[in-house]
């Protein structure tokens, strides 16, 4: 790639959960861009892994724990003194309906998907805002504007998420820290192939997408690569669907999915 049209350069990038699906897209994306990446994950070995593939580091953090953060924010400071960008993919997903939901559920699920990214916003904020600025990029998700049965507490959290977003936006945009999120329609990656072995359901949200396609985690690494460089320097406060425009129609509920069944009874075989 000519160096010119690095986005990037010299960036210290921090990927949270950057070991596999969307993280795993965005680091090397961020590394043919020129950044000096910083993979971030729960199994330390792991991170370390890729992030040495791509001629960055890896550390080990449990961003659910505060001192975790915290230490993780300092310790890049110490060796990089700066951080430009923190993309934060950490989460996961657990499908309940809300008459079955039970605490052993909810907290985990709240922890990680909106305390957790809280503690991230934090810290990175604030170190990001004593050296003059830099980007920080969450993840929420389609659920969080098209309601499902299925998905209440991580679909409640995604969209707590997203109002998160602005509110640290506006704390932040005088230290010129930007503060974005982006959407995702579901897309396989490791933590959802099980749902993509059944063709019944990606079928039925395929249809429900307008441009007729499901879509990639490379299409979610670009839109992130759009955020943390200097092309976006005036947008913050926004959250991106990056869904195929999804959100602008339903998430297939379980008629249309027998319907489908019934029209197509080849996507069974």
């Amino acid at each position: 790639m000519d160096a010119t049209k690095q986005r990037l350069e010299n960036k210290v990038s921090v990927v949270i959960g950057g070991a596999t699906g969307f993280g795993r897209a965005t680091v090397e994306l961020f590394a043919r861009h020129g950044a000096k990446v910083i993979v971030v994950g729960r199994r330390a070995e792991l991170a370390e892994q890729v992030g040495q593939e791509f001629g960055g580091k890896g550390f080990g953090c449990d961003v659910v724990e505060d001192e975790q953060v915290k230490n993780l924010v300092n310790s890049i400071m110490e060796n990089e003194g700066k951080i430009d960008v923190v993309v934060n993919y950490a989460g996961y997903q657990e499908s309940k309906r809300i008459r079955e939901l039970t605490p052993e559920h909810v907290r985990p699920m709240v922890e990680v998907q909106l305390i957790a990214a809280m503690q991230v916003i934090q810290h990175f904020g604030n170190s990001m805002a004593s050296t003059g600025g830099g980007s920080i990029i969450s993840t929420s998700s389609l659920t969080a504007h098209n309601p499902s049965t299925g998905h209440p507490v991580y679909a409640a959290c995604k969209r707590g998420l997203e109002y998160l977003t602005e509110i640290a936006a506006l704390d932040y945009g005088p230290d010129q820290v930007r503060v974005n999120c982006i959407a995702a329609h579901l897309i396989e990656t490791p933590m959802t192939e099980g749902i993509f072995k059944n063709q019944l359901v990606i079928e039925a949200a395929r249809l429900q997408t307008p441009l007729g396609r499901m879509g990639s985690v490379e299409d979610i690494a670009n839109a992130v690569l759009f955020l943390a460089s200097e092309e976006s320097s005036y947008i913050s406060g926004q959250t991106i669907a990056v869904d195929g425009a999804a959100s602008t129609q339903k998430l297939p509920s379980a008629f249309d999915i027998e319907y489908l069944a019934s029209a197509r009874p080849e996507l069974l075989e």
